[in-house]
């Protein structure tokens, strides 16, 4: 057999049980293309439906660049070659698999695996941060992959040789599996899906659906399209009666075609349906099942666009707009469908809130090349919002066949099948019942329950995690992971990066602007601080904690962070995190003690949150860095939260400020004191001249000595009116006053205590005249 044999018989198992198969052709670059051209060509693929995933325009077929390999989510085809000589990126190659359709053919184009794992390509670079080279890079991952490859069924290996070198090709594995024939959704052609007793979709809905996941997913669209209140006649007011519906799945379920057949029902119903996706391409089997149905129903009007815009005879449309401009005209569609949902940043999907009805889909595994900021960060928010939140999930494929070896082999390859151990396994665990210790990228790669423990409770508790992840788990050289086991499992785990430690010369190029891979902190602080001798103290930031869901709140991680800091205390000069700021995260860091020495000014595409670096100093050196640094911060975040940081929680704020040890002089002249005594005491005017009361606040809000007590509201205040200058009448409504004079009166009421603790003799002499 030779490379077009194999994909052949392949083909032809996958088609007989609607799976998929994986062949792999290693060998140079050149000889694999060789073969791939000749295997598209001896089977029945068109062009139209296979894309070859490379830097290399190379074959006769839609091309995309590993970096832009999301582009293809959303997709269907009935090929896929992914070349993997330059470069195996892991989320890369986790969002093309599954757009190979089932009975469809993923080729992976690779060198001989004997040699593969102990080879350095591009991801690997990336990998080798300073003061590191690629050859620190262990492999590990790439160790394990070669591995999966060959012990996984359903995946031919060809181990190609040279143009007209019929010896030098050989079949290492057809592949085959000689499955028994069975029928993909379990049930006889003739057989009829139920459908719902009482609907409001047409019938024709319902029956465009291929499995009862499907029909029930369609149903709870009815949720967010039906009964609105403008259908009942009211003045158009939504409030009280916003709806949001979440469709869950792994791939090939048709969470898409059901969001489809959704939008064309409601359209032909009259309704505005606006579709949204990282990009219109992710979007097409939405069109494509929305226009099916409106034919169908005989409902379709003009088609502007068939891809974009479908308009029905009704009125109603389905129509396409890029996320950034769906999100800002949320409001106004009667019902908006977010696709493709966690491969957007929760800023966006934070936006698309303000729609009444709204509908998010969502893959379940696989991170949509975005982390999983939808099913982490942004799922806290809505459940938060006023929205009424349905939820559904799609279990039953439709694309393949359950059991489909390609998904069983990408689920454990790319660890999206990670999770952490069963709950009742740890549900007792305390402090006193912990073991610490260090868990070696060898340990992960021997002990499959140790890796997919560990790389599950960093999956679920984060909302950037993804493939990408796995590889720098097992292979970066600057990253180490502790961790706390109970009876043998996985409760806690923290992953570690070493940063600092960086030589004269590579400090002054980030300072002239180089970015230098792997070293956050540093970056942060000699870039944008200015500081360039904070890149010479050695630290270890935490990128990641994570605490099994089942014991949080029982002081493992805090536990965890005590027993990292004891092992590292004497060979490093700071502990550090960087990350997305909310107020229950900066208490819990400040209680370990870790104070914040800077506050980004732009939100994080991602976690939609601003991000804060916090700093616990382990040496004279880390001491005298984080000394510097929280007082430099004290003195310029009164200007950043007028400014760039107007918009920022003002409880995040209030906790980020109490988390800050800097030292603040409070300056101010005579003539300021009775500017601000007089607005506390008197008849005095914050307006007249906010910039002392401005400073008095910051300096109340990071002073740990001062022993005002205020209330929260009345920080709230100081903080949206002093701090972020936000006018009158939008902190009156923020804090819950009656009126702008209200609010007024209690920043005036907030005041006194701060011009009694710090006011000195001109205070006095202000309070006394005006009692």
């Amino acid at each position: 057999m030779d490379a077009v044999e194999v994909a052949r018989a392949l083909l032809a198992e996958a088609d007989a049980t609607n799976e998929r198969r994986l062949l792999v052709l290693t060998g140079s670059r050149a000889d694999c293309y060789r073969a791939a051209d000749a295997v598209l060509d001896a089977v029945a693929v068109g062009v139209s439906d296979t894309a070859l995933v490379s830097d290399r325009d190379a074959l006769a077929c839609q091309q995309a660049e590993p970096s832009r390999a999301s582009s293809l989510l959303g997709t269907t085809l009935s090929a896929v070659v992914y070349d993997a000589h330059d470069t195996l990126r892991p989320n890369a190659l986790g969002q093309v698999v599954g757009a190979v359709d089932g009975g469809g053919l993923l080729v992976l184009l690779a060198p001989p695996l004997d040699d593969w794992p102990d080879r350095r390509d591009g991801f690997d670079e990336g990998l080798a941060v300073p003061p590191f080279g690629v050859e620190d890079v262990s492999g590990r991952f790439r160790r394990r992959f070669v591995e999966s490859l060959r012990a996984h069924p359903g995946i031919g290996i060809v181990a190609v040789g040279a143009a007209g070198d019929a010896d030098g090709t050989r079949v290492v594995d057809d592949g085959l599996t000689d499955p028994a024939p069975r029928l993909v959704d379990g049930r006889e052609p003739d057989d009829g899906l139920a459908i719902p007793v009482e609907h409001g979709f047409p019938t024709e809905a319902y029956a465009a659906c291929l499995t009862t996941d499907q029909v029930e997913a369609v149903h709870d669209f009815e949720f967010i399209a039906r009964d609105r209140p403008t259908d009942a006649g009211t003045d158009g007011d939504c409030d009280g009666d916003r709806r949001a519906l979440v469709v869950g799945s792994d791939r090939g379920r048709g969470k898409s075609s059901a969001a489809g057949l959704a939008a064309g029902a409601a359209a032909a119903d009259g309704l505005d349906v606006l579709v949204t996706a990282p990009n219109r391409r992710n979007a097409a089997e939405v069109f494509d099942r929305a226009r099916e149905l409106l034919a169908t129903l005989d409902a379709a009007g003009g088609h502007p666009d068939e891809n974009a815009h479908l308009v029905a005879a009704s009125g109603g449309a389905v129509r396409y707009e890029p996320p950034r401009v769906a999100a800002e005209s949320a409001a106004e569609p009667d019902l908006l469908v977010v696709d493709e949902a966690a491969a957007l940043s929760v800023r966006l999907l934070d936006a698309t809130l303000d729609a009444d009805r709204v509908a998010y889909a969502s893959t379940v595994h696989g991170y949509e090349g975005a982390g999983r900021g939808f099913s982490v960060r942004f799922r806290e928010h809505l459940d938060g919002s006023d929205h009424e939140v349905r939820e559904c999930r799609l279990a039953e494929p439709i694309r393949y066949a359950a059991g489909d070896p390609v998904e069983v082999w990408s689920f454990d390859a790319l660890g999206l099948d990670a999770r952490p151990p069963v709950e009742q396994v740890v549900a007792d665990a305390t402090p006193d019942s912990v073991s610490y210790g260090r868990v070696e990228g060898d340990d992960l790669l021997e002990d499959p329950t140790l890796l997919r423990e560990t790389f599950g409770l960093l999956v679920l508790a984060h909302y950037r995690t993804e493939p990408d992840d796995l590889a720098r788990l097992l292979d970066a050289p600057n990253l180490t992971v502790r961790a706390l086991t109970h009876g043998g499992h996985v409760v806690s785990v923290a992953l570690l990066a070493r940063e600092g430690g960086l030589d004269d010369e590579t400090a002054a190029g980030m300072y002239e602007g180089d970015r230098i891979r792997g070293n956050m902190i540093p970056d942060v602080l000699v870039s944008q601080v200015r500081d360039e001798a904070a890149a010479a103290p050695v630290g270890y930031r935490v990128v990641r904690i994570a605490t099994h869901h089942a014991v949080r709140s029982s002081g493992l991680g805090s536990y965890l962070l005590d027993e990292v800091r004891a092992e590292f205390a004497d060979d490093v000069d700071w502990l550090g995190v960087a990350y997305g700021a909310t107020a229950r995260l900066v208490r819990f860091w400040a209680r370990n003690d870790y104070a914040v020495v800077h506050y980004s000014t732009t939100r994080n595409d991602v976690s939609g949150q601003y991000s804060v670096v916090m700093l616990d100093p382990c040496s004279p050196v880390g001491a005298a860095l984080a000394d510097r640094h929280g007082d430099w911060f004290a003195r310029r975040v009164g200007g950043q939260l007028t400014d760039a940081l107007d918009d920022a929680d003002p409880d995040e704020v209030r906790a980020s400020l109490a988390a800050c040890d800097g030292d603040l002089d409070l300056a101010l002249s005579e003539h300021e004191w009775r500017m601000v005594a007089g607005a506390a005491y008197g008849t005095g005017l914050f307006d007249v001249d906010p910039t002392p009361f401005r400073d008095l606040v910051v300096k109340h809000l990071v002073d740990p000595d001062h022993e005002v007590d205020l209330t929260d509201r009345q920080e709230r205040v100081l903080v949206e009116r002093a701090l972020q200058a936000h006018d009158w009448s939008a902190v009156a409504d923020d804090c819950g006053f009656h009126s702008p004079g209200q609010c007024m009166r209690a920043l005036g009421d907030a005041l006194v205590p701060l011009c009694d603790a710090y006011g000195g003799a001109v205070a006095d002499e202000e309070r006394e005249r005006h009692a």
